[in-house]
Parts: structure tokens; sequence; C-alpha cells
């Protein structure tokens, strides 16, 4: 289901001077909502998840910049940028989707809001670190989990911030086991090397006592045994945790889901598990239907075609675009 309405219809909210119009998108399952927020000069994008009931469990993923520079070969948002997005723009998503479904946050007992759906969050830290101030004084039950492709910028802002907000997280978007794939994945050249990266998790572990995570794509060239040593090589277990997730499909034409990026994705998660890494998968809700799976962004797409001189060229443009494992592709990584 879709709607399209002004916010100034909807008189619970209080967010007309952020945002002109809110699309909400629900997904067939009824467990993911996506949200696409309409600046005028830009747009931005959150995906709502609940696990049972929002009591039980409810995980936010926003934006930190309308479109993103970075350039990943399997986003959405991955060809143009747009601008950053304020503290107040940050805040206001988590607000709506709370205000929208009628959640009270006191009442979530496993509550996450993830900066991760669209933008690269450490090249806003000036705004994120405001936004997260602020977000933790209203829910502070609720874990703040940034995930960022580690471009080379100064980190320590963000470990003084982790300091001071206990329920602060970081993910490093790694993906991929050498430096070579990885550039080819994420184009953005002034970023960390994989090895730079555990060293910045090995800090922020140190300054907090809380691990990092490192999330990986698995697909079919990087899921070997001898990609999982060369992880186990660089990042250290006391550390890191890790994330496997499924590639999701940027294009809403073709199928996201299917069986063969699952066996890969619990495939290299078996591999890690033996390393002694807490591993977790990531295959999201909504994938299909509305797109709601990480770099989707299908709505974002469509509006940044419309006003070509606010959706400036990323790194990324016109570069080849990496899709999710087909099902006939079956060949076996051992």
């Amino acid at each position: 289901m879709q709607t399209l309405f002004k916010l100034t219809e909807h008189k619970r909210d209080t967010f007309m001077e952020h945002f002109k119009d809110v699309k909400v998108v629900d997904s067939s399952d009824t467990n993911v909502s996506k949200y696409v927020f309409y600046m005028g000069n830009a747009v931005a994008e959150s995906v709502l998840y609940k696990y049972g009931t929002y009591e039980e469990r409810t995980v936010i993923c926003c934006s930190t910049q309308s479109g993103c520079p970075i350039g990943c070969r399997f986003c959405g948002a991955g060809d143009a940028f747009v601008r950053n997005l304020t503290s107040a723009e940050i805040v206001a998503q988590v607000d709506h989707l709370f205000a929208h479904r009628n959640i009270d946050p006191s009442a979530v007992k496993r509550g996450q809001i993830m900066f991760m759906s669209m933008g690269e969050p450490l090249l806003n830290l000036k705004q994120l670190i405001p936004a997260m101030e602020v977000l933790h004084e209203k829910y502070p039950q609720f874990a703040l989990l940034i995930s960022t492709s580690a471009p080379r910028v100064d980190f320590t802002p963000l470990f003084e911030a982790a300091e001071r907000i206990p329920t602060i997280g970081l993910q490093f978007s790694v993906h991929e086991s050498t430096d070579a794939a990885r550039d080819a994945l994420i184009p953005f050249k002034n970023k960390y090397t994989i090895r730079e990266i555990s060293i910045l998790g090995d800090i922020f572990h140190n300054h907090t006592g809380r691990q990092a995570f490192f999330n990986y794509c698995a697909h079919g060239e990087n899921t070997a045994q001898e990609d999982a040593d060369r992880i186990y090589a660089m990042f250290d277990p006391k550390s890191f945790q890790a994330t496997v997730s499924v590639i999701c499909e940027r294009d809403e034409s073709i199928a996201a889901a299917n069986e063969r990026q699952r066996e890969l994705a619990t495939g290299f998660m078996a591999k890690l598990l033996e390393k002694g890494y807490s591993v977790r998968t990531f295959d999201p809700a909504g994938q299909d239907d509305i797109g709601g799976g990480c770099g989707q962004l299908w709505f974002v797409q469509d509006w940044m075609r419309q006003p070509p001189d606010l959706a400036r060229p990323s790194v990324g443009r016109g570069l080849p675009t990496v899709h999710t494992p087909r099902e006939i592709d079956i060949q076996v990584v051992v």
C-alpha cells in the first residue's frame, strides 16, 4: 500500500518546517514500511521494521544525507549527491515514524536507530553528532548504530561522542576481503584501507569497551575460505562482531530475494563462526515489493532523475552496477 499526504493535514505531526510531503509504502508482509521525505530541494528515506510487535523490537534505518557521494555500486543512491541533512531533519525522520505508527518508544523492549538508509554518516558528523545527542535524550533505551564506509576523516569526534553516549555503536561497511575488490565496489577514493578500518575498530573498542561491527556483502567471488582467512588476519574477534548481508537489488524491476544469495551469506557466516566471531546475517524484509533492503532506495532514485540541477553526479556515476547473485549462478565456493 502506498500513500502520499501533506504533513499539514496530519494533525499529530509538528514537522512541517522540515518536510513538505511524505510517501508511505507498506510491505505486503506488514512488518516493514518505507517513508520517503520530500523537502523541496532534497529527499530523504527511512525504513521502519518491527519484529513481532513494535513493543517487542523496533528498528529504524534513517538517512544522514540526500543522495551519497561514496558511489557504492550496489546502492540506488550511489550515482548522485544532493546535500547533507541537518540534525533537525535527521531527528525528525525518527520522530515522524514513531508518531505515524503510534509507537510508544518507552514501551519498546529492544530498539535500534541505524544511520544507514542513505548517505555516508561520517561525511556529515557536524550534524550527526548533535542529532544523536537529541535522539539519546529523547529515546535513551534505543541503540544508535552508525554504518560507515570509512571515509578518511578524523574519527576523534565520533570516539568522544561514543564515550559520552553509551548507546552509540559503530559498523564498518567492509564488504570485501581485499582493497582491490573493495575499491571496485566502493569507488570513493579518499577512504581508509581494510587494515586501517580494523585499527579504527580496535580504537573504538578500547575507548568504549563495546565491540565494533564489520558488514560483509556475500557474493560468489568473496565467500571462499581464503576470504575468511584474510578477514580473520585483520579483524580481531575480541574487538569486532560480524554482519553478513545479502546484496539487495537497486533495480525495482529485478527480484532481489533468492535462495542463492542466502546460501552464500549463511555459508560465509559459518566460516566466520569457526573463526570465533559473533555473527549475524542481514536479510531484510520488503526487498521485492517496497525496496526495503539496504541501498535499494527506489523512490529516491526516481526523485533524483527529475531535478538534475539538484542531484549532482557522484564518483560512482557511469560505473558498472553490482547486482544480486542470480539463482542460475550455481557455482559452489569452498
